[in-house]
């Protein structure tokens, strides 16, 4: 597809959306045309507040020519449907984290859109921060020589009211998981992009801190990877603090390591010092007084993020290239956690990747 001006839907008009429409607002050759949502009310409202279309019916919506691309924003459980939907319709889709909450869905996605001849991007915007560039583009390079150990933390908070505020919310069906499916996954994602795959995991979680659902609040897993690295996840939604703790992915290696907290390094040290460490330093050098994106308020997220996501993709499919951060890509950290999921509801066993298919899940109460 070649064009200059993509007219975007958006379906589903929750929390998330509403950083989908500021972003595109904020675009170059794109345009909020049209959103789907099935409650009447919240769409009219959605519809007003961003100067689009509202639809109740989303193959009427889907029909609308206007409409080239649509990102979608339903409870992560309720992706696959409305991509399969819009593959089938010839609408590119742009895919809110994560893709879906099962490889078997995420695959069913892939083969839809491959044979309708449309792109499924994953939203993952921290792939596109400038800093996080930088460091895949340093271990590809060599600067770590060998990986040796390799970290995602996200230690933060949610409160009863959050899990309460929708029925989907803590359910496997709809959330695919707690902690690690939906706060972890970004930092998730971000270790496998820059350290590479993982050969096998153990790990164990459990629900420490609320009530009424059936996934995990808190987590952890230990990685090895198919480089040799030695890799840990951490993830929680009952690590209390005001601010909210900075999302950290921390790499190590023989010559080299790096912290990353969110978007911003508080180290950046090699054995062979490079021209432009210390310029890199001073763009990307990590605020302690920051706070942590998201980490104590889900609605603490600058949407400048999404954009430089949505800008990659849009380009990509206006060029005719493959889209960065693809379903395949998407699919990746989906795959991990659920072998975290499988080890942790068989008292930490070892489960080696990939997996075969989804494993069944149960709740940790």
């Amino acid at each position: 597809m070649s064009k200059e001006n993509f007219g975007i839907a958006i379906i589903g008009c929750g929390m998330i959306a509403n950083f989908h429409a500021k972003a595109i607002a904020a675009m170059e050759g794109a345009e909020l045309v049209a959103c789907f949502e099935r409650s009447p009310e919240r769409g009219a409202q959605f519809g007003e507040t961003y100067g689009c279309k509202a639809y109740t019916d989303l193959d009427e919506m889907l029909a609308d020519s206007a409409v080239d691309v649509v990102t979608i924003c339903t409870p992560s459980g309720a992706h696959m449907e409305p991509a399969i939907a819009a593959a089938k319709a010839g609408k590119h889709i742009l895919v809110e984290k994560p893709v879906d909450v099962s490889i078997d869905k995420i695959d069913a996605m892939i083969q839809a859109a491959e044979e309708n001849g449309v792109q499924v991007a994953s939203i993952l915007p921290r792939r596109f921060n400038g800093g996080t560039i930088k460091l895949k583009e340093a271990v590809e390079s060599g600067r770590f020589g060998q990986l040796s150990l390799i970290e995602a933390v996200t230690k933060w908070y949610r409160t009863q009211e959050y899990y309460d505020s929708g029925a989907w919310r803590g359910t496997w069906e709809l959330d695919g998981g707690g902690a690690l499916m939906n706060q972890s996954i970004h930092t998730i994602d971000l270790l496998l992009h820059v350290a590479g795959e993982v050969d096998s995991v153990c790990a164990f979680a459990d629900l420490l801190a609320h009530n009424n659902i059936e996934v995990e609040d808190t987590a952890v897993a230990i990685l090895n990877f198919k480089n040799g690295a030695k890799g840990i996840i951490q993830g929680s939604t009952a690590c209390y603090s005001e601010e909210g703790h900075a999302a950290e992915v921390n790499i190590c290696g023989v010559n080299g390591s790096a912290f990353l907290k969110d978007d911003k390094f508080t180290h950046w040290e090699f054995r062979e010092e490079q021209d432009g460490d210390k310029e890199f330093m001073n763009e990307f050098g990590f605020n302690p007084d920051a706070g942590g994106a998201g980490a104590a308020d889900p609605s603490a997220i600058d949407f400048s993020w999404h954009q430089k996501n949505f800008e990659a993709a849009l380009s990509a499919i206006r060029e005719g290239r493959k889209v960065p951060a693809d379903a395949y890509e998407g699919r990746k950290s989906v795959e991990l956690i659920q072998a975290i999921y499988q080890s942790a509801l068989n008292g930490g066993a070892k489960v080696t990747l990939p997996l075969e298919k989804a494993p069944e899940l149960r709740s940790f109460k």
